[in-house]
């Protein structure tokens, strides 16, 4: 597998007796209190040396969660010299609950495996869709392909066994609402409000194309029903992983990815200083009055001081430490966090007795119940310490998943299995001889109808306090993981900016769109442009 290689920026700083005069910068999508408007170039902070800031204090920063997000501005801040602090919450098992695959657009994330030196992942990899009635669609590896015009090739090479060439061909609408939508404020605000069954209805695809690909598409990749997905996440997360053919393409994990990325990661920050607090329950944060900005992250009796803080939580955490936080419940834009939505995950790792013949290492289900999406992984094929195994291992992981978090171990394996074999007919000669579950009640985000209003910017009204996260609301253009990690080096990027000391991290932005696509949102945005200009363009309900 060929992966980006990592972009690495230098950074020179000699300290000189006077105020240091910051040059231009590479700029990010991140926002930044210093003039931006005549960046052209990433250019590093070169100052004459006299020696005199030698004994200079190391400015410290506290972050806060210890997934993609929180590690990627750890990464980024402990590589230009900040006193790093990371308190690791108690929810480390999410890494890798919900979403395994890493897609082709992942850029930043590549290029973050290629810098530590890891070799963590498979080969490209086929994967496949099955329903209650069997195997719906197998995807190819599409890069291996000849390519074709988005979203042509994704809907010509696409395997659909039980979906005709007309139920494919009312997919094409859709294009229109993907151009449309460019992620921006605006785009976000019209999309938003609607579901993503009624942006599929209003753009007359098929009942079989909503039932047996796209219903299930979303219920595996933003863990919700259509009804109950907003039209903006779904046109967001539909735009990034099917920009361009070779975009669906995913690679696996060859074990945990705390195991094999971010233990090798924490290892090598930990070796520049970085500390890493386990267990660590942020209960408050504490405020300069003087200054307006926050001074020490409170957990129980222990206070972590900070130059800089970045919160990398997920949205449950962020509602709990609101509501006891004296500090963060005067803000609005925290309080109103409360209206957001979280989704609940199970996830069932399972030891058969035999081996059973599973085609594809990752498979999506849909269609046994319409409250919930699941995906299956067969472990054999793609962690090392199981490819040698005579047993089966495989993990399945349950999405929108409250009435199956009640049931108990036993109802909950007899449910799977009875899941598993409507799939895959072997399944039904295997005996379960070993299990492993998983509740995580509110762990997932929910991208509901409405919520991205109440959704957080990476900057805050404090100064020195950044947000990172998968819901946090970012221009950049990716989605699930890289948009965790991205967000991260994002928020990094806001701390380099406010300390005034570093260099910014070199954040790969999303591949452009095709020329007929570049085309098509020109001419769109055109049209919109004259169309505001016409007499009772706002009078209408949009």
């Amino acid at each position: 597998m060929s992966l980006p290689s990592c972009w690495r920026f230098p950074l020179t700083l000699v300290p000189v007796q006077t105020t240091p005069r910051f040059n231009q910068r590479y700029p990010t999508s991140s926002s930044s209190r210093r003039s931006r408007a005549s960046v052209q170039a990433q250019l590093d902070l070169t100052v004459p040396d006299d020696g005199s800031n030698d004994n200079k204090k190391v400015k410290k920063v506290v972050v806060v969660g210890s997934g993609w997000a929180g590690l990627g501005a750890a990464h980024h801040l402990c590589n230009q010299g900040f006193d790093v602090t990371v308190l690791e919450t108690t929810d480390t098992g999410l890494d890798d609950v919900g979403v395994h695959g890493y897609y082709y657009p992942y850029r930043n994330i590549f290029s973050l495996v290629d810098e530590l030196e890891i070799k963590p992942f498979t080969n490209w990899t086929k994967f496949a869709q099955y329903s209650s009635e069997g195997l719906e669609v197998e995807f190819p590896v599409f890069q291996g392909l000849p390519q074709l015009p988005t979203p042509l090739g994704t809907l010509y090479y696409s395997q659909f066994v039980q979906l005709p060439l007309v139920d494919k061909l009312t997919a094409l609408p859709l294009t229109a609402a993907v151009i449309d939508f460019d992620n921006t404020d605006t785009a976000w605000r019209k999309y938003d409000s609607i579901t993503a069954r009624e942006l599929f209805k209003q753009f007359g695809c098929s009942v079989k194309l909503y039932q047996k690909v796209l219903a299930p598409l979303l219920q595996v990749g933003l863990f919700a029903p259509a009804e109950q997905c907003s039209a903006a996440a779904t046109l967001g997360l539909l735009s990034y992983i099917l920009a361009h053919q070779k975009d669906f393409d995913l690679v696996l994990c060859h074990g945990t990815t705390r195991e094999k990325i971010f233990k090798p990661w924490i290892e090598s920050m930990t070796t520049k200083g970085c500390k890493f607090e386990k267990g660590a329950s942020v209960t408050d944060l504490l405020l300069n009055e003087e200054t307006g900005c926050i001074s020490e992250v409170v957990c129980g009796k222990e206070m972590f001081s900070a130059d800089a803080v970045v919160l990398a939580v997920g949205i449950s955490t962020l509602q709990k430490l609101v509501e006891n936080s004296a500090v963060l419940c005067t803000r609005e834009e925290f309080v109103k966090v409360s209206n957001l939505d979280t989704i609940d995950v199970l996830s069932v790792k399972l030891w058969l007795d035999r081996k059973v013949n599973i085609p594809n290492p990752s498979n999506a289900c849909s269609g046994f119940d319409d409250s919930f999406g699941w995906s299956f992984f067969d472990l054999n094929a793609i962690h090392d310490d199981h490819k040698d195994s005579t047993e089966t291992v495989l993990q399945a992981d349950f999405y929108r998943a409250n009435e199956l978090l009640v049931l108990t171990d036993k109802q909950i394996v007899a449910k799977v299995t009875s899941y598993l074999s409507n799939c895959i007919k072997d399944f039904e000669n295997a005996t379960v001889i070993n299990k492993e579950i998983g509740r995580f009640p509110k762990s997932s985000t929910h991208f509901f109808p409405g919520s991205y209003k109440y959704m957080i910017r990476g900057s805050t009204s404090f100064p020195n306090l950044f947000m990172a996260g998968d819901w946090i609301i970012t221009r950049h253009g990716s989605w699930l993981q890289e948009k965790s990690y991205v967000t991260g080096l994002e928020a990094a990027n806001r701390s380099v900016d406010y300390l005034e000391e570093g260099s910014f991290a070199k954040i790969i932005p999303v591949e452009e769109d095709e020329p007929h696509i570049q085309t098509l949102r020109s001419l769109n945005r055109s049209f919109n442009d004259i169309k505001a200009q016409l007499p009772l363009s706002s009078y209408f309900l949009q």
